[in-house]
């Protein structure tokens, strides 16, 4: 069914019913997955008819046309996993495909809301809720193709350092070209325009990235397990040694300075420090690490006015509820968040138009409002149980290299949500970026369903049964052997 898997690969577990049962197969679990994908269906097509029914609308076909999309789509997806990745993880896919559909749901609550709105500018609500299906049906392509062409994921550390610099330039691209190509967009400069589409380099960036690390942590990895001084009970990396650690601090400082977005620096330096733990296991990288990242915000804080301003916002948004760019939309955040209490005020019962930007940043704000505090913790354990399974993966692999990258993955989703959630419920500074899978955006989703496919793929090396190595003749006993008689030359 789907391409061989080298050997070396699969995990001991999975592997014993071919090793020592000739003639039975592993179990791919693939029937499992297609029951979570058709639980997921049944859950999203509930939430759409209720948000219909509660906004006092009858049941039109647009419902109909959004239900059978997402149906498509993922049946797809599931087909794709079947033929070319048969033995993944089978909860993986049915974590997404239940994530991006809640999203697509709310982001179909939204545009009721504010369907009919007339902005200030003149400019009138234009329903996003399809454009979405279109995000995903690109995404669930690009991870296809993924799954189809990347038949081992080793493969990938062939081109680490040719990865490491593209993804560099597409995460500083948009902070040094001119305003016309890479506009300022509330606040941030991350984005490309190209034409009448947008796209945002710094969500493959991301994965680039790792790609690149996890190749040079695992080439390099005598260079960052040399211990140096002992200081309070850790041993500290040698001072010749710390050039990557400052290299990756400085390219954080330059995203924080050239495109004013916290989110994206805070998001790459906290992968790195995760690779540089796992790959040494040695806790002094990290504090080390903290260290100079606490130390870089603290002098953009005193030198950056628009640094000052989302520290301010975060101290107290209701002081600054009424100032330009102060804390209404976190003010906002917050009331919708008390309003939905324990069990939310239903769906399509909340206000989610009183919030900007609802249907990206602050996209959670909405389902807390909703779904309250029991549909919020519901959301945050789907994407416990994602960032588990693909750990899972990375530790069952057997390649060094798949275990850094399988963990940079499913590591970058978790830490992603923390920012996001974190500046939703005022617990960090509000960050601007956008929540995995649920929040309306392309790039964010073509980003991540790659991201899905090399984790699909990882994992898939992880459980395969590994093929049954070649016996070794058997060499007869040296008393067996005969005895040639030599003779000494003349």
């Amino acid at each position: 069914m789907g391409s061989p898997t080298p050997a070396g690969e699969g995990s001991p577990g999975a592997s014993v019913a071919t090793n020592t049962s000739p003639g039975l197969k592993a179990p791919t679990r693939r029937g499992t997955e297609l029951v979570m994908l058709s639980f997921a269906a049944g859950l999203v097509t509930l939430a759409l008819i209720l948000v219909e029914l509660n906004q006092e609308r009858s049941l039109s076909m647009r419902i109909l046309y959004l239900g059978l999309a997402y149906l498509g789509l993922f049946a797809c997806a599931h087909l794709a996993v079947r033929r070319w990745a048969p033995y993944a993880d089978p909860a993986i896919l049915p974590c997404v495909a239940l994530l991006n559909g809640l999203g697509l749901v709310v982001i179909h609550r939204i545009d009721l809301a504010l369907e009919g709105t007339v902005f200030p500018d003149g400019s009138v609500w234009d329903p996003v809720a399809f454009k979405q299906v279109i995000w995903t049906a690109i995404g669930l392509l690009l991870f296809a193709a993924t799954l189809k062409f990347l038949t081992d994921h080793r493969m990938l550390a062939r081109f680490g350092y040719t990865f490491g610099l593209v993804g560099l330039v597409a995460l500083l691209l948009p902070g040094v070209l001119p305003g016309f190509i890479a506009p300022t967009i509330n606040g941030a400069k991350i984005w490309l325009r190209i034409g009448p589409l947008s796209i945002q380099p710094g969500e493959f960036a991301k994965i680039l990235l790792m790609v690149f690390f996890a190749a040079f942590l695992v080439s390099k990895r005598d260079l960052f397990t040399t211990a140096g001084r002992r200081f309070l009970g850790m041993d500290l990396p040698r001072a010749r040694d710390l050039g990557p650690l400052f290299a990756a601090w400085g390219v954080t400082v330059a995203v924080m300075v050239l495109q004013k977005d916290l989110g994206s620096s805070l998001l790459f330096f906290g992968i790195v420090l995760v690779l540089l733990y796992v790959a040494t296991e040695r806790a002094a990288w990290v504090v080390l690490g903290l260290g100079l990242f606490a130390g870089g915000a603290v002098v953009a804080w005193k030198l950056f006015t628009h640094v000052q301003q989302r520290v301010a916002n975060w101290q107290d948004p209701i002081a600054r509820y009424d100032v330009i760019g102060g804390g209404y939309q976190i003010s906002q955040s917050l009331f919708g968040l008390a309003t939905g209490g324990i069990g939310g005020a239903g769906l399509g019962a909340g206000r989610p138009e009183m919030i900007p930007e609802a249907n990206t940043d602050f996209i959670t704000a909405v389902i807390g409002e909703e779904l309250g505090f029991v549909g919020f913790a519901a959301l945050l354990l789907v994407y416990m149980i994602f960032a588990l399974r693909g750990l899972r993966s990375a530790i069952a692999v057997r390649d060094s290299f798949g275990k850094l990258l399988g963990g940079g993955l499913a590591f970058a989703v978790c830490f992603q949500v923390f920012i996001v959630v974190g500046g939703v419920t005022k617990l960090i500074p509000m960050t601007g970026i956008t929540a995995p899978f649920l929040s309306y955006g392309g790039s964010s989703l073509l980003a991540n369903y790659i991201l899905v496919a090399l984790l699909l793929r990882i994992s898939a090396a992880a459980r395969a049964p590994q093929r049954a190595a070649k016996p070794k003749p058997q060499q007869p006993a040296i008393a067996d052997q005969h005895t040639v008689m030599v003779e000494r030359p003349k």
